[in-house]
């Protein structure tokens, strides 16, 4: 089922998906460059009651922050080339336990490591334009 928003749409569909899905789950977001991964995240996290500033960690590969709840974690593989690399980074205890939620941008290289039952979140941008964008949303092991 595809989902249509804009950005003033962003806090109901944040909250439903936490309604949905739950706060402790493993969220994969897929899509291109510039079609909102990263502010899905920080409105998931502002949710959640993460008070801190989101950022993309790009660099770092797993951001995390305190909330309520627990630890969120927040982790970009766009930078990973193999799964080895995930492995290394202690990303596939952190995805094991997944204490509280997890949040996946680019996962492909380590969809080895994700647990069964991982909603993903694929983006797209409208191709009529408007600033929309599409959500498509499965759960479970990636669609092949």
């Amino acid at each position: 089922m595809d989902h249509w928003y804009t950005l003033d749409d962003l806090p109901r569909i944040a909250a439903e998906l936490l309604a949905t899905y739950g706060p402790d789950g493993v969220y994969a977001l897929e899509g291109e460059l510039g079609t909102g991964k990263t502010t899905l995240v920080t409105e998931l996290c502002r949710q959640l009651g993460v008070r801190e500033p989101v950022s993309s960690p790009t660099f770092s590969i797993v951001n995390s922050y305190p909330a309520p709840g627990g630890t969120v974690y927040h982790l970009d593989c766009y930078r990973l080339e193999h799964v080895e690399e995930a492995i290394d980074a202690g990303l596939e205890e952190l995805l094991a336990e997944a204490p509280h939620a997890v949040f996946v941008e680019w996962p492909a290289v380590i969809e080895p490591l994700l647990p069964p039952g991982v909603v993903f979140l694929c983006l797209d941008h409208d191709p009529e334009g408007g600033g929309r964008r599409r959500l498509r949303i499965h759960t479970g092991y990636p669609a092949s």
